[in-house]
């Protein structure tokens, strides 16, 4: 029997209309598979450095992965890993980022279009930093989601805000945030600041971590110079039923953008002990 890995583009439409791209990635052998979906980060995108391969070991290990953009993060389908719609990216909200994964989490649940052999009572999620802090709200408000791993991820949204952008939304209606990698220089409008503000309880990560009642491992590094393990360790004691796995290699484990061939070890190790984490809680 053929045991192919296979990878398909798709898209679907969250509740404002808004288009969302992604990938799913399998092996074809005539079983139908769980399901792991992944939420990129702040600046991210679905195909950053080794965010495809992480697809491909997923795929390899009996899963079916999926990897999405946010509709509003900043890259097009003809631009995948450029910031080139820098108003969508000025404009993108948290809320706007739930709306997201739930249109993805829809579409696996109806199908996936047929395209890919899903098995919708085995979904998991995860999500890497502000992808992480997505993937703790949607996970305990969604009825589906069985398991759930969070690497790197934020403990707060309106906490890591600061004075001084929130000086910017109020005085000018706009900051800025710099992209270290690309050199750009990218707008955050003040409809975050606004509809954060507004959705207070929702977006209440820490809490949520509280209310989490499926299996859950926390992945951080110690040494993460963009979100402190600190974040990690609060909604460890928000989730005392979570697993807390300690790590290394910063933010991104050692991953970097361009990735090169070989996979550093650093995040080989979180690699492993994801899948550790999902073939436990969503194989049969």
């Amino acid at each position: 029997m053929s045991t192919e890995l296979r990878e398909a583009s798709f898209s679907t439409e969250n509740v404002h209309g808004d288009v969302v791209h992604g990938d799913l990635r399998w092996l074809e052998d005539g079983r139908v598979k769980p399901v792991v979906i992944f939420c990129h980060g702040f600046k991210g995108f679905k195909d950053w450095g080794p965010f495809p391969e992480w697809g491909r070991e997923l795929a390899r290990s009996g899963f079916v992965a999926v990897h999405f953009n946010f509709s509003y993060n900043g890259v097009t389908p003809e631009h995948p890993t450029e910031f080139v719609d820098l108003d969508a990216f000025a404009d993108n909200t948290y809320t706007r980022e739930l709306d997201d994964v739930a249109a993805v989490t829809d579409y696996i649940v109806d199908g996936a279009d047929g395209i890919a052999p899903i098995d919708v009572e085995r979904i998991g999620l995860m999500g890497h930093s502000r992808g992480g802090g997505i993937a703790i709200l949607h996970a305990e408000r969604s009825e589906v989601i069985k398991s759930l791993v969070t690497w790197s991820a934020v403990d707060t949204f309106f906490g890591r805000f600061g004075r001084e952008r929130i000086r910017d939304w109020k005085e000018q209606g706009y900051t800025e945030v710099r992209n270290s990698r690309t050199g750009q220089t990218m707008r955050l409008n003040k409809v975050l600041y606004d509809d954060t503000e507004a959705h207070r309880d929702l977006l209440d990560i820490t809490s949520a971590a509280g209310r989490v009642d499926i299996p859950w491992m926390i992945v951080h590094a110690t040494d993460d110079e963009s979100v402190d393990v600190a974040a990690a360790r609060r909604l460890a004691d928000a989730q005392p039923e979570a697993i807390f796995l300690e790590a290394s290699g910063g933010h991104t484990f050692g991953g970097a953008h361009p990735h090169e061939n070989d996979v550093p070890a650093t995040l080989r190790e979180v690699w492993n002990a994801t899948l550790s984490h999902f073939n436990q809680t969503l194989m049969l």
